[in-house]
């Protein structure tokens, strides 16, 4: 918003101020779905429909995530509109979601009115409370005056240091109420908070520098704060200076090209061997806005247990909270490495560079390429190679298809994979590719899905079909829910338990499975392609290796929505795997 001032003197309500503030602060699309308590704010929206873009989803949190989706591949803050009670505890789970991936959100949610609170109205739900945990900052308005400090208070909230969902309840009454002389660019009353921190030291920046030069076994640590902090150009120029072998989280997946000699990939649960091992072998460990999950540590104490610790990151909290670090440095990723990339020097670690290439070639990422059928990783690989010159953006849901998408498509760029990372929510992928067409509609999005996560919000065809969102969804249907068919047969004795997800005569249904790897579920259930023609997309589906290439080209030059379901096996396994909370020593590689 202008810092000039910006007094209006007619006459707003509460509903024409809000919206005439998500105008100036830049709002070009939001995702909203009404209801009784959040009228005035849509008739409203359609007093500025020129400025702003509503899409109405088919269920809120699907519009939640598709406001993620928009911020993911923006950077912008993504904005969703829920009415109250059950409208707004609908957005509780994308509010939570966009909490653990620190994405820049605003929820605004109807209330009854004010004089109702607390009475058990219709349709009341205490919604402060409830997201008080999994909000960065939350608002009840009570007074219309102060509504356009709020929203500039949020926007401000959402986007600076770490960002972060920032939920507006609005009564009735407060969207109803008039108010004249109001003032759209107000101070903001902020005590304490403090999301920009000081400069690094000098000092500092050269002991890290000092650390790199005499470290022998070096390797970059790199996660979602370097993406969203828009350091991926100064990481890359910090890799080439350097040389050091370089590790992503999931989060973090992007800001390093996989071509990159340096590159190796993303570790974890799930993530490459090589990685993995480097890590563990490493001497000195440049972390870089991560946060130490535990789907990237397993046991903790035995990650990088030998390694000195350089840890970069906006947020004071995350510093020494999962493992200390011997140089913590809170600071914005991308100027601390502007500064470093000013005074670090090459280290002579030419024997282990060698040895994280040998290391690469001994444990490649791999699937039985000689299967007749359609695997899941050469489904992936092939839309990756398909798609490799293309302005292409990936979602996914979560599960089996979110790790093989990670392991096997190339994404060159930063903020084109978008996952639940943090919370793992399934159901993710196509609300969420959804928001990124949304914002880039030149370009390419495809949800790279699974038949159970793409259930979970299925309705959202609907609004790709009837606001104009051509989504491409390439559905991975094995019939059951894979990740945890993995688990089950890893961990379980391979006893199913209520991981089939056709009728329940099938001898998938229960008991323990004697299944070989290339097992179809042969009873298929349920119809994706009537599903996707009953909503108005294109779609088709497919077995055959020979046929996956042609059915590709298909989908991606159908003009509109459409639906490729793509049959395969359930009892392939995603790998490597380190079981939960146990170290890379531990994993399974076959």
């Amino acid at each position: 918003m202008s810092t000039k001032a910006a007094t209006e003197t007619r006459v707003m309500n509460g509903a024409d101020i809000l919206v005439k503030s998500l105008v100036e602060h830049g709002v070009e699309v939001l995702f909203a779905y009404p209801g009784g308590c959040s009228m005035p704010m849509h008739q409203a929206l359609t007093r500025f429909g020129d400025s702003l873009r509503t899409i109405l989803p088919r269920h809120e949190q699907g519009g939640a995530f598709a406001a993620q989706g928009y911020a993911r591949s923006t950077g912008k803050v993504g904005v969703v509109m829920a009415t109250s009670g059950p409208g707004a505890t609908n957005l509780v789970t994308a509010i939570a979601d966009a909490k653990l991936d620190s994405i820049p959100m605003i929820c605004i949610t109807g209330q009854v009115p004010t004089a109702a609170i607390g009475s058990d109205a219709f349709q009341e739900t205490p919604m402060v409370e409830v997201c008080r945990g999994i909000t960065k900052h939350h608002y009840l308005v009570t007074k219309l005056s102060d509504l356009p400090r709020i929203m500039k208070e949020a926007f401000h909230i959402a986007q600076s240091g770490r960002p972060g969902p920032v939920l507006i309840d609005m009564p009735k009454d407060i969207q109803l109420g008039d108010l004249t002389d109001i003032d759209m660019d107000p101070p903001m009353d902020l005590p304490g908070y403090d999301p920009v921190p000081p400069t690094a030291p000098t000092e500092t920046i050269r002991q890290i520098a000092a650390a790199i030069k005499l470290a022998r076994r070096p390797v970059i640590y790199a996660g979602g704060g370097v993406i969203l902090g828009g350091a991926s150009e100064e990481l890359r120029e910090f890799i080439n200076k350097t040389g050091i072998p370089t590790v992503t989280t999931i989060m973090g997946i992007g800001a390093v090209s996989p071509e990159s000699e340096f590159s190796l990939d993303w570790l974890g649960m799930h993530g490459a061997a090589y990685a993995n091992y480097a890590v563990r072998d490493c001497d000195l460990l440049i972390a870089l806005g991560v946060r130490f999950d535990d789907r990237v540590t397993g046991k903790v104490e035995a990650f990088a247990k030998d390694a000195k610790i350089i840890h970069v990151d906006i947020d004071a909290s995350e510093l020494n909270k999962n493992k200390t670090a011997h140089i913590p440095v809170r600071g914005d990723v991308k100027p601390v490495l502007t500064e470093l990339n000013k005074v670090v020097q090459k280290p002579e670690i030419n024997e282990w560079r060698q040895h994280c290439t040998e290391l690469k070639a001994k444990y490649p990422l791999q699937y039985d390429d000689k299967f007749d059928g359609i695997l899941q990783q050469h489904a992936i690989k092939t839309l990756s190679d398909i798609t490799a010159d293309m302005d292409t953006y990936v979602s996914v849901g979560v599960g089996q298809h979110q790790m093989w998408a990670a392991q096997f498509f190339k994404f060159r760029r930063p903020r084109t994979f978008l996952s639940s990372s943090g919370l793992g929510t399934m159901g993710f992928g196509l609300p969420a590719a959804m928001g990124v067409q949304a914002a880039l509609p030149n370009s390419l999005v495809i949800d790279i899905d699974g038949d159970g996560s793409f259930q979970m919000n299925v309705q959202e065809l609907a609004t790709c079909f009837c606001e104009e969102l051509p989504v491409k969804v390439f559905l991975l249907n094995n019939q059951h829910l894979g990740m945890v068919v993995q688990w089950e047969d890893r961990f379980m004795d391979r006893n199913r338990a209520h991981t089939y997800l056709g009728p329940i005569h099938h001898e998938e249904a229960k008991g323990k499975s004697d299944a070989d790897r290339f097992q179809y579920a042969e009873d298929r259930y349920p119809d994706f392609v009537q599903i996707a023609k009953g909503y108005g997309c294109g779609a088709a589906t497919i077995r055959e290796k020979k046929d996956l290439e042609g059915a590709i080209r298909e989908m991606i030059a159908h003009k509109g929505p459409y639906l490729l379901d793509v049959q395969v096996p359930y009892q392939e396994h995603v790998l490597p795997m380190i079981p939960g909370g146990m170290t890379c020593d531990d994993m399974i590689l076959s």
